[in-house]
C-alpha cells in the first residue's frame, strides 16, 4: 500500500532550482534507498517531506486519508507517523540507554497510565533495545557508546515513538565494517514492518540492503530500480562520471 507519494514539488532557493517537479511514491512496508550527487536534492525532499521546508508548489500526500501535509509543522507531520534520523546522532549523552529510550516513548499520559504504567514502558524499552542491538548496553551513558550505537539509539528512540515512515540519513557514515553489517541488518528488519527510505552515497551499503533504488538528479528522479538496473542506466553513469 502506498503510505507516501510527493506529487510534483518544486522549490528554489536564492533563484537555485533545489527539486524540479520531483514525482515518486514509497509502500508501506518498503526499503528504499535514495541516491545522487551532491546537490541532487535529497536532503531538500527530506525536509520537505517532515515540513522543514515548503515546497513552492507540489503535494505531499500521506496515509490512507491522501492528506496533503504541505503547510502542515514539523511536530503535526513527526505526530502522524514520520520520523526522520539525521547523519550526526542526536542523543542525550549524559543519559544512559535506558533514560534515552524513556524519553523518546510516545506515552499515555493518563493518571492511570502513570500510576500502573511503568513495568509496561520497562518492558516496552527493553524490547526496543533489543531491537536495535543494545540490550546489553541499558544502563550505560550514550556518551560511552560506539558512533555506530549512538546511531542505532537514535533509530530506537525514533522507534519509540511508532512511526510509519522512517528517513534516515547516511547511516553508514563513519561506522566500523561490523558496525555497517549490523545497520543495515536492522534496517532491513525494520522495512519489514515499516516503510523506510535511507538517503546514502556509499554503493557497497547500498547494494547489501538489496532493495528499490531511487536516483535523484538537478531535483528530479533521474531513475529507480534495482541498484544494477540503475547503474547500467547511460544518464546515471554520465552523472555519477560528470560527463
Amino acid at each position: 500500500m502506498r503510505i507516501l507519494e510527493v506529487d510534483g514539488i518544486s522549490v528554489t532557493f536564492d533563484g537555485f532550482r533545489a527539486i524540479n517537479n520531483l514525482s515518486f511514491a514509497i509502500e508501506e512496508p518498503e526499503l528504499r534507498a535514495v541516491i545522487g550527487p551532491n546537490g541532487a536534492g535529497k536532503t531538500t525532499f527530506m525536509d520537505i517531506v517532515t515540513g522543514k521546508t515548503r515546497p513552492d508548489s507540489g503535494r505531499v500526500i500521506w496515509g490512507e486519508k491522501n492528506e496533503n501535509l504541505v503547510g502542515r509543522s514539523e511536530s503535526a507531520i513527526a505526530q502522524a507517523g514520520i520520523g526522520r534520523k539525521f547523519q550526526k546522532p542526536t542523543v542525550f549523552e549524559a543519559q544512559t540507554v535506558t533514560e534515552n529510550l524513556a524519553m523518546a516513548l510516545k506515552d499515555n499520559r493518563t493518571p492511570f497510565a502513570v500510576l500502573f504504567g511503568r513495568g509496561q514502558r520497562m518492558a516496552r524499552i527493553r524490547e526496543l533495545a533489543t531491537e536495535i542491538g543494545l540490550e546489553d548496553h541499558l544502563a550505560r551513558p550514550a556518551g560511552e557508546l560506539s558512533h555506530g550505537q549512538k546511531q542505532w539509539l537514535e533509530i530506537g528512540m525514533l522507534l519509540a515513538q511508532e512511526p510509519r515512515l522512517l528517513l534516515v540519513d547516511e547511516p553508514a557514515a563513519g561506522m566500523t565494517t561490523a558496525e555497517r553489517e549490523h545497520t543495515t541488518d536492522l534496517l532491513k528488519r525494520l522495512a519489514e514492518k515499516h516503510a523506510v527510505v535511507v538517503v546514502e552515497h556509499d554503493m557497497a551499503f547500498v547494494r547489501r540492503l538489496n532493495c528499490k533504488v531511487t536516483v535523484l538528479h538537478e531535483g528530479s528522479v533521474l531513475a529507480e530500480g534495482s541498484l544494477d538496473h540503475v547503474t547500467q542506466n547511460k544518464d546515471v553513469i554520465d552523472v555519477y562520471l560528470g560527463r
